[in-house]
């Protein structure tokens, strides 16, 4: 018998998100390991170079784009034993989960939906097709508590497998001196809230001259963020850009304090990093967030949209440096079991259980090599 062959329906790192890094670090952590081979199925493939100017024309490139990733899901599924579907919400599931689904059925493979989205209160809610899709995985892996509970409210199981942190490239460094200091990671789309995140540090600001403010990331507000720093008059702002997922570690250790201000999250990776990296954290109170940030004891949290509440966490932070160090200290502690050598094992009964609910089900079973 040989390895289990899993294959990876996800983007690729040419979409930057937490769908693509998680991907990428667990087939990474899955490489030379004798029990699973894994592979990437992206769901972004390059299409044929005729067709490539597509990718520049909106619209035009979800049609060239489907029509690239449905033959390849079927050839590469054909020889997956477990199909590992990583899946978003809204048009995104339609798109690249679903026929993943579907295709996986059709080809008679188990099915494992690792479910990812902050959105899913209000995508379960709307669409009945993501029910039933979901309800008809072999399993549902979801990254927190938060997400079993939205999908117990639809009568729909899930197992909870944390996102993984690599703590030998995010190394702890725990701040003998906090600087002013403030990164932000997230992306640059409305239901991050970036906004907010400038307006509190527009307070800080005052109360602290020299403090200083790097965004990591892009997306379509950035032009209305610029623009909001140039009307608040702000100095010491820098927008970063996006950066390579090797590129991450660099921007936490140059800063001293991690902050973010989504309306939606889930089990947000960025979080797990500051707090390998030793970054005290102040977040909203968005979907997953509590889960994994205890407020007064991994981190501070603020109410949604409140951009003075998180000013003030942050100028608690930097007010009492040695409740940050305690608050880091604590956030490292939790992230030992988002390690690699923390899940494996959940991965691998997560893969042999779909295994055995899709021979319960159909009573045909094709484990490892035939």
């Amino acid at each position: 018998m040989g390895p289990l062959r899993i294959a990876f329906v996800a983007p690729s790192l040419g979409i930057l998100g937490g769908q693509a890094v998680q991907a990428d670090r667990l087939l990474r952590a899955w490489r030379a390991d004798a029990d699973v081979e894994a592979y990437l199925v992206p769901v972004n493939p390059l299409p044929p170079r005729p067709l490539r100017f597509a990718t520049r024309v909106k619209y035009l490139r979800t049609v060239v784009n489907e029509l690239t990733y449905l033959p390849l899901l079927v050839r590469e599924l054909a020889r997956a034993d477990v199909v590992h579907v990583f899946s978003a919400s809204y048009s995104s599931f339609l798109l690249a989960p679903l026929p993943a689904l579907l295709v996986a059925r059709l080809l008679g493979r188990p099915v494992v939906i690792n479910y990812r989205s902050g959105q899913a209160p209000d995508h379960l809610r709307r669409s009945a097709i993501a029910r039933s899709a979901l309800a008809a995985a072999d399993l549902n892996v979801v990254p927190s508590t938060f997400l079993v509970d939205v999908f117990r409210e639809f009568g729909i199981d899930a197992t909870i497998i944390p996102n993984i942190v690599d703590l030998e490239r995010f190394r702890f460094r725990e701040r003998d001196v906090l600087r002013p200091r403030l990164v932000s990671t997230r992306n640059f789309d409305s239901l991050y809230n970036v906004e907010t995140t400038i307006r509190a540090f527009r307070i800080v600001k005052d109360r602290w001259p020299d403090a200083t403010l790097t965004l990591v990331g892009g997306g379509p507000d950035e032009a209305a963020l610029r623009s909001l720093v140039a009307r608040l008059q702000l100095r010491d702002v820098t927008f970063a850009g996006r950066l390579r997922p090797d590129e991450m570690a660099a921007a936490y250790a140059d800063n001293d304090i991690y902050v973010q201000t989504p309306d939606i999250d889930n089990m947000p990776t960025s979080v797990l990093e500051a707090f390998a990296c030793g970054l005290p954290v102040v977040s909203t109170r968005a979907g997953g967030v509590p889960a994994i940030l205890t407020d007064g004891r991994h981190g501070l949290l603020a109410p949604l949209g409140d951009h003075e509440a998180v000013a003030m966490q942050l100028l608690r932070l930097l007010e009492a440096p040695r409740f940050a160090r305690t608050l880091a200290r604590a956030a490292f502690a939790s992230c030992q079991k988002c390690t690699w050598g923390s899940v494996r094992g959940q991965w691998l009964d997560a893969y042999r259980g779909a295994i055995e609910a899709k021979a319960a089900t159909s009573g045909a079973v094709r484990i490892g090599a035939s």
